[in-house]
This record gives C-alpha cells, structure tokens and sequence, in this order.
C-alpha cells in the first residue's frame, strides 16, 4: 500500500460529486510555520465540501533546505504519492521539468497575479506553479522601546546597532537580563542565504551571482556586511543566533525579548496574536541600508506556490486543487488570516483586507527594495550556490575565519562549480 493510500484509507470514505467523475484522493506537502498548517487545513477542508475530493496532508520540515532535498529525493523517484507540492519562488528553474505545464490550464486565470510573480515561475515558457502568496521581509521594531529611550526608527545598520545596544543594556539595567538587541535567521540553511544577501546587497555588494552569470561575491563591500553581521554575535544577537530559523527568532522576539528582528510577514499577525508579550507594541519598517558604495535597503523576494507532481495520478484533480488554493478567496483569507502577502493585485483594494491587515500598505515600500536570489542565473545549481553561500557566511559568523578569507574560498568554489554552465 503506498504512503497515499495509507493515508488516506484514515479518512473519511470518498464520495461522488454530482454530476462528475469518481472523488480523487488527493496529498499536498506543507512545511507550513506557525499557524499555517491549520489554515491549510481549514482551506482543504472547504476544497474537499466543494469537490467530493479528499486531500491528505503530508508534513514536511520547517527548513526550506530540507523540504527541497525531500522533494528532489521524490521526484527523483517518480513518487505518485505526492500530488501537489508547495513551492519557494526560487525552485521553479530546478524542478520544472518534474512538474506539469499549467499554462493551459490556468489561462484563466494568470491575468489576476502580479506579472512579474507569473514570470518567475515560468521556465522556457511553462508554467511550472501557480502563486499562492508573496513574500518580502521587514525589520520588526518594538515602537514602546523606541518611544522609551527617544530614539528613531534605524535607517541604516550602524543606527539599528548603536540603538539595539542602548536599549538592550537600559532594559538589561532594569531587570531584564533576557532582552536581546536584534535576532534573525542565523542558522545554516536557505533562510540565512536570505538574510545575508540583504547585507550584501544593501552594502553595495552585488547578488553574489548577477543575472548575467557574473560571479560577484569577493569584494570588499560584501565582505564588510558579512563581517559586521558577525559582530553582532554575542552583543547584540544571542549566542544562540547561529542556530535560529524563523520560528525560534519570531519566539525570542515575541516573548518580549528583542528591539529588533527581521522577519517575514507571517510574524505580524502572530505578534498580534492574544498570548503575545508585544501585541500592539511594535510596527514594521523597510531593512536597514549599509554604508558602502551603491548602499540601499533590500529585501529578499519570497513567496510560495503551488505546482503539480507530473506523476500525478490524478492530474486533472490535483490542478484543481493547485487552482483552488491559488484563488482569489483563498489569498484573501490568508492575507487576513495569516498576514500573507497576496499575489492578486486586486487585493491590496480589498476593504476587508485593509480592514483586518492595514499594515500590508507598509510592504509597498519594502517590495520596491525587492532583490531575488540568483537561483535564474545559476539554474539547476542553485541549491549547490546557496549551500555554498551560506556555508560561508556561517563559518564567518561563527568566528571561522574572516568574511574577505571565506567569501574568496566562495568564490573558487562557485567558478568551479560553475564550470561551463551559466
């Protein structure tokens, strides 16, 4: 019997739609954050009133990094276990070719979404997903503190360091000795490839590869960032930074224990959320800009989808299901819900969206400070660049070396790797 069935003989049994084809018994992927996989689940569970269909929900780790080697593993296969499968924006060149084309399919449909969303997960002219949500991090600031010590929202990482430790050290003085000055994602995974690009590029320091296929990394001004970024360790950042992901940063902060974090918008809603320790404490602001040559704000574009397994072995229904969640109504309720970001232009005039989510006016800003990952340039390496990238900048963080002698054993890595390709 396979992982599917198995499943799927757990539920309740299938019935038949009016009018139409035997119910199919549908899996979809989810390494869901936070509530995420509830909403999930209260979103199939609508699909399948509608449809007869049932979807079963395979759980998968919160890592990107790790839900990406499980899929390769899968597809690699020609698993028809899994149906659907949640994408990150930057899969789409590596798995394409395990996907169905949903161009035809969704014709209908694509006009809704941002263009430039659509664009990017087409490869060679197929649709390789339907966009479910987009995504760009901000710096989340506790406006009680700020307003406290009279200081200013940071616009630079030299602000958002001298203001995290001043206030840091006066509430430490006050009796919390638990109050960090700023966390982030600092473990070894994709979410560090995200936070370290932002220094990079926000100091002048290029994308590490650039669209033509240009190696950029080694250079002074990325150097810098990375190596600033390692001083926050043990200062303003916990020890235990080095090993945080979304979760366990959103946890710190959320707990009332951190100035400043950076983080995706899921975390607004969340620290909204009734048990929060900084509910109606804190707002969100564009990331700080560097002070190197070309210094700017950036912003990593994220963002998932939802895409087809070709092994399928009920497309029809799993491309329903990929159309489904990929709605209008669903990304309204995930935007009022879940604080995701939606891909449907016409949204952000939603009444009841401004209503539930009037902070997603701040992300405009954010999103024209947008810079993707060089997962275009690098095609089918980019899960092997990414590795490369973060692996450096960990080793820098964690005080193995400087960033000028780690990003220069990256960039001999990254000419090796890239060989004759690109």
């Amino acid at each position: 019997m396979t992982l599917k069935k198995l499943l799927v003989g757990m539920m309740a049994s299938v019935t038949l739609v009016a009018g139409a084809a035997q119910a199919a018994e549908l899996a979809i992927v989810s390494g869901d954050t936070g509530t995420g996989l509830a909403f999930l689940r209260s979103q199939l569970d609508k699909f399948e009133a509608e449809t007869g269909h049932t979807v079963t929900v395979v759980p998968m780790p919160s890592s990107t990094s790790d839900q990406f080697g499980q899929y390769r593993l899968w597809l690699a296969a020609g698993n028809t276990d899994i149906d659907v499968y949640q994408t990150d924006v930057i899969w789409a060149p590596q798995l394409a070719d395990q996907f169905l084309d949903l161009t035809e399919a969704a014709a209908d449909i694509v006009d809704q979404h941002f263009p430039s969303i659509i664009e990017s997960q087409t490869v060679d002219g197929k649709l390789v997903a339907l966009p479910a949500f987009t995504d760009a991090p901000a710096l989340f600031y506790r406006t009680d503190l700020l307003e406290k010590y009279g200081k200013s929202v940071p616009t630079t990482w030299a602000e958002l360091e001298e203001t995290a430790k001043e206030i840091m050290d006066g509430e430490r003085a006050e009796g919390n000795q638990d109050m960090w000055g700023f966390v982030f994602q600092g473990n070894a995974y994709e979410g560090l490839t995200c936070n370290a690009l932002e220094w990079v590029m926000s100091n002048g320091g290029g994308q590490i590869v650039e669209a033509d296929g240009t190696i950029s990394i080694n250079n002074e001004n990325a150097a810098a960032a990375v190596d600033r970024a390692a001083g926050w360790i043990g200062t303003i950042s916990p020890e235990g930074n080095l090993a945080y992901q979304e979760e366990e940063s959103r946890g710190v902060w959320q707990l009332g224990n951190s100035v400043f974090m950076r983080n995706w918008p899921y975390a607004y809603a969340l620290g909204n959320g009734d048990d929060s320790g900084v509910k109606d404490k804190f707002d969100v602001a564009p990331l700080p800009a560097g002070d190197g040559e070309g210094a700017r704000s950036a912003a990593t574009l994220g963002g998932w989808n939802v895409a087809v397994s070709k092994y399928s072995t009920d497309p029809e229904a799993a491309i329903e299901l990929a159309k489904f969640l990929a709605s209008p109504e669903v990304q309204k309720e995930r935007a009022i819900n879940q604080s995701n970001l939606p891909t449907i232009e016409a949204l952000y005039d939603d009444a009841d969206v401004l209503e539930a989510s009037p902070f997603m006016a701040n992300w405009k800003e954010i999103f024209q400070n947008a810079v993707p990952r060089p997962s275009a340039p690098t095609k089918t390496d980019y899960n092997e660049v990414s590795s490369l990238f973060w692996s450096a900048v960990h080793n820098t963080l964690s005080g193995n070396g400087t960033a000028a002698e780690n990003l220069e054993l990256l960039e001999a890595d990254l000419t090796d790797l890239k060989g004759s390709g690109w």
